[in-house]
C-alpha cells in the first residue's frame, strides 16, 4: 500500500465562517461537495464538515483520512494487519473509499482516486 498524504477532519458549525481561516492557514483554496447531507471543504490538509449533528457524531469517530494509490490494495494489507473493515471499498465522486478500524480501536478513512 502506498500512501499518498493525509486529511485532518474538522467538524465546524458554519463552513463559510471556517474556511477563510483555513485557506490564509494553508495557501490553498477551497474545493466544495457534499456528501450524504454533509457539507464538505476540502483545504489544504484540512478536510471541513458541517451537517446534522446526527451525521457529523458518526464523522467524528474517524481519525483521518489517508490518501492511498490503491484502496484495493490498502484492504489487502489492513486485513493482513488485522485491521477490520467497517465499510467499503465504495464508489465516491473521485474514486473509492473504505472505513477501518485499526487493531487499537482507532478508525481510519482510506481514499483513492480511481474512477470505477
Amino acid at each position: 500500500m502506498e500512501i499518498l498524504g493525509a486529511s485532518l477532519r474538522i467538524c465546524v458549525d458554519d463552513l463559510d465562517t471556517a474556511i477563510p481561516f483555513y485557506e490564509r492557514l494553508s495557501g490553498g483554496r477551497a474545493a466544495r461537495f457534499e456528501r450524504g447531507g454533509v457539507q464538505v471543504a476540502a483545504v489544504g490538509s484540512f478536510l471541513l464538515m458541517s451537517g446534522p449533528e446526527a451525521e457529523l457524531e458518526v464523522l467524528r469517530k474517524v481519525a483521518a483520512t489517508i490518501a492511498v494509490k490503491d484502496v484495493d490494495a490498502a484492504r489487502r494489507l489492513l486485513d493482513d494487519l488485522g485491521a477490520r473493515i467497517i465499510a467499503g471499498p465504495v464508489a465516491t465522486p473521485v474514486g473509492r473509499n473504505l472505513l477501518a478500524m485499526h487493531p487499537d480501536g482507532s478508525v481510519f478513512e482510506y481514499v483513492d482516486q480511481h474512477q470505477d
